[in-house]
């Protein structure tokens, strides 16, 4: 377990910020293969692409964790818990499902630019702050593979979490989005 990693969760956000300003319109602003396995089932990227973004974060996830042990010239061990805990997979199931959430929030009210990166990242830092109440608050199964949490726990959690989020805005809202002001 972490403390509440309430600065951790911030930078996150704020790294997720700057990302989807600075590639979201060229990527579609896929960072977390979680929220695009959800995007998937909410129709929102077709199958070949999803599976190619996926590939992509996984890969980005392995050559972080590679390059981080190369920086800091040690092994990473496996942080992970191994054994199945309920209270564990939950709370990287909900913060999921908020920062999944939020992302389908902002992206059925068609937000964007600066109003959507900000979104994105202050739902992020919101489902990272609620799943680190019981655990790591990684909610993302890329970012597991970077710092080795990677088990049963840290890999099926966030994509249930952010299936169940995303599902949930698109049943209740994708037909009715709010009106909104364009962001200036």
């Amino acid at each position: 377990r972490t403390t509440f990693p309430f600065f951790a969760a911030l930078a996150a956000g704020l790294a997720v910020t700057g990302m989807t300003l600075a590639f979201g319109a060229v990527s579609g602003g896929y960072f977390n293969p979680a929220l695009t396995v959800a995007s998937w089932t909410a129709r929102r990227i077709e199958t070949a692409q999803a599976l190619v973004v996926i590939a992509a974060q996984m890969l980005g996830g392995v050559v972080a964790w590679t390059l981080n042990q190369w920086l800091l010239q040690t092994t990473i061990k496996n942080i992970a818990n191994t054994t199945l805990d309920w209270r564990l997979f939950t709370a990287e199931a909900v913060g999921a499902g908020i920062f999944a959430m939020v992302v389908a929030a902002a992206a059925y009210q068609a937000y964007t630019g600066l109003r959507n990166a900000v979104t994105v990242g202050l739902g992020l830092t919101l489902g990272i702050l609620v799943a680190s109440f019981a655990d790591n608050g990684l909610i993302n199964p890329a970012v597991a593979v970077v710092v080795q949490s990677w088990s049963f726990i840290y890999a099926p959690a966030p994509v249930l979490g952010a299936l169940v989020g995303m599902n949930i805005d698109v049943f209740l809202f994708a037909g009715h989005p709010t009106k909104t002001t364009k962001a200036t």
